[in-house]
């Protein structure tokens, strides 16, 4: 069999929106998703500290399993630790980074960024800003809260409405265009488009990440049958049934053990 061997790593399960989308390209590959919970949320630590862990951690599942192409499904991990992951991968490593530009193309209005307190305070997100979106007014909206609710809904949990207006107050009535600038939100967009409205457009950066995907991989693979679908985390998820069922029915098979090692 010549199927692609692609690992996807995120702190939590929000790449999980990003997995969707390369499969939906890619369906025959082999998928490995390793989420850092040990370590969650990735947007409260030090830089040194997420790229000395991002790196550890796949650099040991490479040791594990051949894999051809590292996708970091996480906004706040791929703005800090994509140079350093590059420098030690001989394999290519495709990075989520909010989806400004698209968005600014679009909005008649007002742009919002929807994103961790992380990304919103990046230099980089301002760069973007800056070369992308600079003859357009862009709303800068961060928040820990909304990584928790998709975390809480992919467990099986209610999305507390209430609270989500009180969240995304500030944008409703003031954009056309919301940028979901962290891979858990594509997880609540239909509650975060009940909230702004249907006349607000929602984009994230999922699609575009699974094409460069695509076009990194030169071979094509097999294109028959099914690949298998591992999961890995950081710490053991204790009693989550309702996580183990969601990766269930997406085709995973159970929660496997990744303690990071000493360097």
């Amino acid at each position: 069999m010549n199927r692609h061997n692609i690992l996807i790593f995120d702190s939590g399960v929000g790449g999980l929106s990003v997995y969707k989308e390369i499969a939906n390209l890619l369906p025959c590959a082999n998928y490995f998703y390793l989420f850092d919970n040990e370590a969650y949320p990735y947007g409260e630590l030090a830089p040194d500290t997420l790229v000395d862990r991002t790196c550890r951690l796949i650099q040991q599942m490479m040791q594990r399993q051949r894999i051809d192409i590292v996708v970091i499904a996480c906004n706040t991990a791929s703005t800090i630790v994509l140079p350093h992951l590059r420098e030690v991968l001989s394999i290519p490593v495709v990075g989520v980074v909010p989806a400004i530009k698209p968005a600014s193309l679009l909005s008649k209005k007002a742009v919002g960024l929807i994103a961790t307190p992380a990304t919103i305070t990046r230099q980089y997100t301002h760069d973007l800003i800056r070369d992308f979106a600079d003859d357009k007014d862009v709303k800068l909206l961060g928040s820990s809260q909304l990584v928790d609710m998709a975390e809480q809904k992919l467990r099986g949990q209610p999305t507390d409405m209430i609270h989500l207006h009180q969240i995304l107050e500030p944008l409703v009535d003031v954009i056309d265009v919301a940028v979901l600038g962290c891979t858990h939100f594509p997880l609540i967009r239909e509650e975060i488009s009940q909230v702004l409205g249907k006349g607000v457009e929602l984009i994230d950066s999922g699609m575009a990440i699974a094409r460069r995907v695509v076009s990194l991989l030169a071979e094509s693979g097999d294109q028959e049958g099914v690949g298998i679908k591992e999961v890995f985390s950081s710490a053991s998820p204790i009693q989550e049934e309702a996580l183990n069922k969601a990766l269930d029915d997406l085709g995973f098979s159970p929660v496997q053990l990744i303690q990071i090692q000493d360097a």
